[in-house]
């Protein structure tokens, strides 16, 4: 019996106690949970480039504006000279009749911000002996310190009923209106030439006026551009070369050969074999809508950018970490001077670049402000070798950028 009251009266205690702490949790708030936070939605626009440094450089200003419109003001948008972009869409009829071809223009460009809230872009032409036609294109608010590229014109834009078959110059402007503040700003104005060739259909009956439209871009060849990318891992730390050029044709096969004071440079080798390999790529190409013939157009009226990435060559490297299991990379700060790239396309010596690397590694990129191109680069003069080119003229680099052209710009000889 002894043990047995023993048990009740633990049994009593224990229910006690937990009726105590029950009532003692109860007077406690409860702790809600801790969320984990929401992904922030990233936005069209990017950041403003800055190539060669992590500082952040003003936006470069817009080309003189015609004195009919007003110009973009110094803290409003400006276009990054360079990316602008325009090319002839061609159409498959004219004025309704399918006999003929026509074309638009089609064009892409980036805004260096601010773009206010209620900026609406879009681009104003004018074809010799037919009145203005104007279309807009995808805008976004976007701040000072980044920016926003779009692509607008051709059939999303242009009506095909406003096709023309003109070949020749004509002017074109980008343009920023905005109904909130009643404004309506010119920010670039250019020109292009128009040509057109046979499309690679039968060249007579039906087929005898369809003609494939392209704007000619042949001041681009002898203009070049080096400038840094961030690392992906160590970003401004240590960022990699980059060398920008035009080729006038298909951008395959090129293969790039960086050298110093006559030493190729940027190479490794890992158990007889290469490792991290420069590469070259189009990241712009300008073609035709409609296949043509090579025998009709040289190259197939095809231009492209090429941009030659050197993976183990680099500005310079502050991240303080050990050289890896290949060996250190090539550091161009402790190597000042002139460096020269040759490019071998389809296995023939095809272009030559020169650039001077200063002291410390950083690029003078003084033309690119001075003719504020709105992105820093380092401009350099390319040498075209050979004739996988084709016949281009060289003095087209005279009405560069759309006659926009370089002041103090010495093309190669």
């Amino acid at each position: 019996m002894k043990t047995k009251g023993s048990s009740f009266l633990t049994l009593a205690l224990l229910i006690l106690t937990g009726i105590c702490l029950q009532t003692a949790a109860a007077q406690f708030p409860k702790i809600p949970k801790i969320g984990k936070p929401k992904p922030t939605p990233t936005p069209e626009s990017q950041p403003s480039a800055t190539p060669d440094n992590t500082s952040t450089r003003p936006a470069a200003q817009p080309a003189a504006a015609p004195a009919t419109q007003p110009a973009a003001r110094a803290d409003g948008p400006t276009i990054a000279k360079d990316s602008v972009q325009l090319t002839a869409f061609t159409y498959s009829s004219y004025k309704g009749s399918y006999d003929t071809f026509s074309w638009a223009p089609l064009i892409s460009y980036r805004v260096n911000g601010p773009i206010p809230s209620g900026g609406q872009l879009y681009v104003e032409y004018t074809v010799p002996g037919s009145p203005a036609v104007r279309f807009d294109c995808s805008t976004e608010e976007t701040p000072a310190d980044r920016w926003w590229k779009t692509t607008c014109g051709g059939r999303d834009g242009v009506p095909e009923e406003k096709g023309t078959t003109y070949t020749g110059p004509f002017s074109f402007a980008i343009k920023m209106r905005n109904e909130l503040a009643g404004t309506d700003t010119t920010i670039f104005t250019g020109k292009a030439k128009v040509a057109k060739v046979h499309s690679n259909e039968i060249k007579t009956g039906k087929f005898a006026n369809h003609f494939v439209y392209y704007v000619d871009h042949d001041w681009n060849l002898p203009i070049g551009y080096v400038y840094y990318t961030a690392d992906d891992l160590q970003g401004w730390k240590r960022p990699i070369l980059n060398v920008a050029f035009w080729v006038r044709g298909e951008a395959y096969k090129l293969d790039p050969h960086l050298f110093y004071q006559g030493k190729e440079v940027g190479r490794m080798m890992y158990e007889g074999e290469q490792v991290g390999k420069a590469s070259c790529e189009s990241d712009v190409e300008n073609n035709t809508t409609n296949f043509v013939d090579e025998k009709d157009a040289p190259q197939k009226a095809k231009w492209a950018r090429v941009v030659c990435s050197f993976t183990n060559v680099r500005a310079w490297d502050r991240s303080g970490e050990e050289p890896g299991m290949f060996g250190p990379l090539y550091q161009m700060d402790k190597n000042p001077g002139e460096y020269e790239l040759k490019v071998l396309w389809n296995n023939k010596l095809a272009r030559s670049v020169k650039f001077n690397v200063p002291a410390g590694g950083k690029l003078d990129t003084s033309l690119a402000a001075s003719n504020k191109l709105g992105t820093d680069r380092l401009i350099v003069p390319v040498t075209i070798i050979g004739d996988q080119d084709g016949t281009w003229d060289k003095a087209a680099w005279k009405e560069a950028f759309y006659g926009n052209p370089l002041a103090g710009f010495t093309p190669a000889p």
